[in-house]
Parts: structure tokens; sequence; C-alpha cells
């Protein structure tokens, strides 16, 4: 380089990012490197901790070994409360509770909380899937539950997993979760039997109460050597009330544990007294836990009582620090000691990082509690804060994450917490990890009858259904939201339920369900007067029958869009309306329906679709292509234009992505690789890996159609590997590109 003029020239070589202020000559040389796999999961190790105080339950173990050998499906059950699921954790974990079990699982070990006997209802099994196959890497989980089970079975086909199932209803309920392959274990464990298993090949354990020995020796693990030999008659007859049950005995001994001063006969006094039971509740003619529980909620001091009963009070199977904190109007370090308090009591389950749950039996009676101990107008308070929780931060998630759809009014009271994310990716993953809770606190409001605060959930949630695309959610919720729009007469809500919903049935497949919800929300949006959702719904019709392979309704439809958004000044509309246009303008170039880029699992979002470029017999047709591509090109360029006017940067890249391939079929080959190569840079940066991968894989197209196959290969590859992290259908078509590079270079 010469540091007065500043110039490069003759056969320079430059390897990474770099910037030249002046002049470039001749030969120069410039290299970068395909872009990194994307980052492995790591191997989820999910089992729940096992209490220090296990007891016995040695001939148990040796039965789980033995079945073990004989079949990959094993079910425990027994009573709630009798232990199932600490025996199943500690046989899983190996050896004195070790991490042996990896060794037997290096794949991992998933659990999951069926929640069978829980007071709203056993977990769906789309609900499950979709977490464990998220915890293995797929991060796209198909909508239906036929689609769901095929992923999961084949996911797992090769991989050596344990799979717990914890607390099931039914066989129906646990069998759409049984891995794949032979080389995995499940176990189930409920109440009842589950003997419709045997069909599956299940091998069956009977698990029992804890004789008075092993019953006594968890309670002076409990309360201690010294004190239990001060009264062994006590303890012993403390035991026996506990009748055996190991959550029984547990709560007995926290309870002597928080008061030691008070002796042992004392508690055995009280156990023999108090003779009321769990409401509704018998556990096979056992009846101690309701002794224990009221005993062990006496012993709570005020703030740990009130949080405990509020908390019972819950529609979500589990909770953070926040939501204990709205449920009780207190700050979060308040609601943190009570936590602690109700932890160390055994009234709560310390699950994860910040993540709390009930135990069913304790969880009915923490809302018998608030039942007899807070008024009416208590438990609606308790409820409508915990509500307005989820709506005030899912709507500061929305605001950050996707600005333009936040335009409808919110009626919550602020909840007078901090918002827990400080960033994009935060906001977005905490709309992730409380996905459940969002959406039960949606049904909670609408069992209220606030159906203001039911269908702005669903409208706050919007960035998770964009971003991450749980399609059976999506639907739930807006039919959801849909139903409560209509009962509170706000028909603006109703339009947008219409029109969101809509995409994510068109994203799920269900292509003529979303055309019945955008002609419901065209005719709404027309009578209102409404210009800006006129054209949405003429938007999503366009889409809909480009889906649908009838392009001439698609441009009608999308052209009467851009004309009716220009008219009432909504220029973003119109840009994203173009980008469909330049598709279809490609399609009509290159045989339309000789490809699809899109498919069945592809983005919902405006301008996904077909954009084929092979003839009949799968071999690239650049002549042909290059006969449309110059007007797609001007779609795509306008369309990119409009957006970064508006400053949307995520649909502008989807755009400039497109006009890349256009360009490259076009000839301007550089021209469009440059352009790919900028948008998959954007949609990496944004963690939107679906899109990343549909930039790599039109680069890896338009190489292909360029007679460059080395280049077309190293893209399909980055871009399988990202629709294959992310669960996409998309993978197929990607193997499929890949060994036709393969066969033509045989």
């Amino acid at each position: 380089m010469d540091p007065q003029g500043n110039a490069i020239g003759g056969g320079a070589r430059i390897d990474g990012p770099s910037v030249q202020a002046r002049d470039v000559h001749g030969g120069i040389h410039l290299h970068t490197s395909p872009a990194p796999p994307p980052a492995r999961p790591p191997v989820p190790r999910q089992l729940l901790p096992v209490s220090a105080h296990f007891t016995d339950r040695k001939r148990d173990l040796a039965a789980l070994d033995e079945l073990a050998a004989a079949a990959p499906l094993i079910v425990v059950s027994g009573p709630a409360g009798v232990g199932k699921t600490a025996l199943v954790s500690r046989w899983l974990r190996g050896p004195a509770g070790g991490e042996g079990g990896a060794d037997r699982f290096p794949d991992g070990h998933l659990y999951a909380d069926l929640r069978g006997h829980s007071p709203d209802g056993p977990a769906p099994p789309t609900e499950v899937l979709g977490q464990f196959l998220r915890a293995l890497g797929v991060g796209q989980v198909p909508a239906e539950l036929a689609e769901q089970t095929a992923l999961w079975r084949s996911v797992t086909a090769g991989l050596r997993l344990a799979v717990m199932l914890d607390n099931a209803y039914t066989a129906a309920q646990a069998r759409p979760l049984l891995p794949g392959g032979e080389g995995s274990l499940a176990v189930v464990t409920s109440r009842a039997r589950l003997t419709g298993l045997r069909t599956d090949g299940a091998v069956f354990h009977q698990l029992g109460l804890l004789d008075r020995e092993a019953a006594v020796e968890l309670l002076t693990r409990g309360i201690g050597r010294e004190r239990f030999e001060r009264d062994e008659a006590a303890a012993g007859k403390v035991a026996e009330l506990c009748g055996g049950l190991p959550l029984a005995v547990c709560l007995a001994s926290a309870r002597l544990a928080s008061r030691p001063r008070q002796p042992v006969r004392a508690m055995a006094d009280a156990l023999a007294r108090d003779q009321t039971r769990l409401a509704v509740l018998t556990i096979e003619g056992e009846t101690a836990v309701q002794s224990a529980l009221d005993g062990s909620y006496a012993v709570l001091d005020e703030e740990a009582a009130r949080l405990y009963r509020r908390l019972g009070l819950l529609p979500m199977p589990v909770f953070d620090t926040c939501v204990a904190a709205a449920a009780c109007a207190v700050s979060p370090e308040e609601a943190d000691r009570a936590l602690d308090a109700l932890v160390e009591a055994n009234l709560l389950e310390d699950i994860g990082p910040d993540t709390f749950r009930f135990h069913d039996l304790v969880r009915l009676h923490a809302r018998g509690r608030a039942t007899a101990d807070e008024s009416e107008r208590t438990r609606e308070e308790t409820l409508r804060r915990v509500v307005d929780w989820h709506l005030a931060t899912a709507t500061e998630a929305q605001r950050r994450l996707t600005p333009a759809q936040a335009v409808l009014e919110r009626d919550h009271l602020p909840p007078g917490l901090p918002v827990p994310f400080d960033d994009d990716a935060g906001a977005l993953a905490w709309l992730d990890a409380h996905r459940t809770g969002l959406m039960a606190a949606a049904r909670c409001a609408a069992d209220h009858g606030w159906d203001g605060r039911a269908w702005q959930l669903v409208d706050a949630m919007w960035p998770l259904f964009l971003r991450l695309r749980p399609y059976d959610l999506w639907i739930e919720a807006h039919e959801l939201g849909l139903a409560a729009a209509r009962r509170a007469g706000h028909p603006a809500a109703e339009r947008q339920m219409l029109n969101c919903g809509a995409i994510g049935l068109r994203g799920a497949g269900r292509t003529a369900d979303a055309i019945s919800w955008y002609e419901r929300s065209l005719a709404a949006a027309r009578a209102a007067c409404d210009a800006r959702e006129e054209g949405q719904a003429l938007h999503g019709l366009g889409g809909c029958w480009r889906d649908a392979g009838r392009p001439r309704e698609a441009v009608r439809h999308l052209e009467a869009a851009i004309e009716v958004w220009e008219r009432c000044g909504y220029p973003r509309g119109a840009a994203l309306a173009r980008i469909i246009l330049g598709e279809i303008a490609l399609d009509a170039a290159l045989d339309a329906g000789a490809d699809s880029l899109s498919g069945a699992g592809s983005d919902p979002a405006p301008g996904a679709g077909p954009v084929p470029d092979t003839g009949p017999d799968g071999a690239p047709q650049p002549g042909r292509g290059a006969r449309g591509a110059a007007r797609a090109v001007r779609y795509f360029e306008r369309a990119h234009a409009g957006l970064l006017a508006v400053r949307d940067p995520y649909d502008a890249a989807r755009a400039q992505a497109f006009l890349g391939y256009a360009h490259a079929l076009a000839g301007a080959y550089e021209t469009g690789q440059a352009e790919l190569d900028r948008a998959e840079r954007t949609f990496a940066a944004a963690g939107a890996v679906h899109w990343q991968a549909r930039a790599l894989e039109l680069s890896g197209r338009a190489a292909q159609a360029h007679a460059d196959p080395e280049t077309a290969r190293r893209r399909y590859e980055a871009s399988l590997a990202l629709y294959t992290a992310a669960g996409s259908r998309d993978a197929d078509r990607l193997r499929q590109r890949l060994d036709g590079l393969g066969q033509a270079g045989d």
C-alpha cells in the first residue's frame, strides 16, 4: 500500500473485513469465509433435583433396573405424593443420585410434567412436544399433532435419550410423546396404572407407600437424629399418622424443623386431632396430607402465608418471582423472601432458575386456603394484577420488537414492577419462556369477562408468533382473542384478530381457513371505512391465492391493496405487497409450480412464497429465469427502498434477499450475491433463523444457475444446518438440492 496515495494494486490478497479509502487497482482478490454452522444446543439434562432426604426404595430401584433390560417403556404408578417423581429421577440419574445416567443416555434427559391431575387439566401433547423439540435444537415446530409426532420420532430415531413423562393422565396423553428408535428409554409416572400402554410394549411398576421403618427414617433425616432419639415413640406416631406417604412425612418434618423447640409429641397430638381432609381428594384411603399441609401452613409467617394462598389462585402451572410479586402487590425482593420460605417449608418446588411450581396436592390446599381466608374481591384483584403484569410486560416486548404492530390501546393497570429485559434478544426470550403463562393469563381474562385484556394479551404476543411461529398456540390465541374482541364490541380489535390469525392459519398450511378469515376481515374493514385494514385483508388474500396456485387472483388482490394503501398513505403496506408481486413475476418467468421455495412450513408473513428456478427435470434454467427477472427486480427495488424509508429493516432485508436473487437470474450475478450476503447478515443479527436460511438457499440457487456448484454446495449446506436446527420442513428440500448437485457432478 502507498502511504501517500493510499492505493492497493498488483496481486494483493485481502482476507477478512477491510476498509479502503481511495484507489484500488487490478488483480485484487477478496476472500470471505462461509457462515459458521449454528451453535449446537447443550445436551438437555432436565431431570428434577432429588432431595438429600431420599430414603429407602432399594427394591424399587432394583426392579426398575430389571424392567429397563426388558423394555424401552416403563410405567411407574402409585398414589399422589408417594414419591414416583423422586424415585424415577433418582434412578435415571444413576447410582447414588449422581450423574451416571449421562453415560447411559449421552443425548440427554428430557422431563415434562403432564399435569394429569392439575385443576387446569392435563397438558396437551402439542405443548410438551414443542418443549422437547426445542430442547433438542428444533426451532420451528409444526402446528398439528400428527406432524409434531412424526418430527419428534424422526429427530429421536438415532438418539439415546431418557424421557420422563411425569403425572400422566391417560395412555393417550403419553403415547404421542414416546421417542422413536431403539436406543431411548421412556418412563411414565401416573396415579393411574395406564394399562392401555401395554399395546405399546410397556412394562409396569406399582410404587407403594413407605413402610413404618422407612417413614421413620425419612422423618429422622428431616428433624435430626438427636431430636428423634429424645422421643422415638412420638416420632413413630407422626410417621404412622402420615400414612407412609413421603409427601406427608416431608411436610411434617418441615413443620417440626421450623419449630425446633416444639416437642415431637405436639406434632403427633396435632395430627391425631385434625380430621379435616383436602377437598374432593382422597389418596388410596390415606388422609394425612391435609393435616400435614394445614400444619405447615399454620407456622408460616404472614408474608409467606399470604403468598401461598394467592399463588394457589394462579391459572398458570409455573411462575417466577415477578408473577409472585404481582400476585401480592409487593416488590420482587419481598416476593423472593416469601418464596424462599415456601421452598424451605417444602410447600413449593424450585424447578429451575427463578421458576417454581406447586405439587398438585399442595396447590389444591393453597387454593382452598385462599377461598377460606381471602375475600372474593381480594381473589379477583390478585388475578387481575397477575393478568395485568403479563399484559404490561408483553406490551413492552411488542413495542420494542414490532412497533408497527403496536397500534391498539391498552387498558391494564400499571403493575409497578421492573421490565425483565433491556434489549431485543431479552424481550423475545421472555416471550418464549412465558408463552404458557401468557396463554393462561389470556384464558383467565376471558373466563372472568375481562375481554379487553384477553384480546390485548393476544395482540401483545405478536412478536412471539411472528419470530418463533408456534402455530398451534398462534391459532388458539387468535380464536380466543377474536371471540373476546367481539364480546367487547371492539371492531378494530376484531379486525386485528382476523388479520393476524389468518397469517397463522396460512403459515400452518390451512389456506382455505386463512382465506375465510381474510374475507371476513375485508368485509368488516369496508363496513368500517378503514382503508388500512382493507388493504391488509386484500394483501393477505393475495398471498393466500398465490399459495393456492391462482396467480391472477393473487395479482388482482395485491394491486388493489397497493391502490388502497397508497390512497390512504400507508407506504409500508404497499412495499410489502410489491414483494409478493415480485415473487409472482419470477414465478411466471420460471414456469410457476416447477419448484417451491416456501413449501408447507415456510414463513407465514407477507411476502413468502415459491420462487422456482428449475425446469421439469430439475436442472437450472438461467436463461428462462432472466426473461422475467428484470421485471421482478423493479418490484423488489421499490419494495426495498420503501421499507427502508419507513424504518422496517427486517422486511427490507426480505425484499433485499429476493432482489439479490432476481439480479443474479437477470445476469448481474456478483451484484445479486452481494445483496444476498447483506440480507443474510441482517437476518443473522436479528436472530431470524428461518429467513437467514432462506437467504443462503437463494444464494445457493443463484450460484447453481450460474454454474458455480462449489459455492452452491457451501450455501446449501449452511442453509440446511439452519433449517434443521429450526425444525423446518424446508430441510428436506435442501437435502434434495444437495443430492441433485452430487448427481450433477457424477
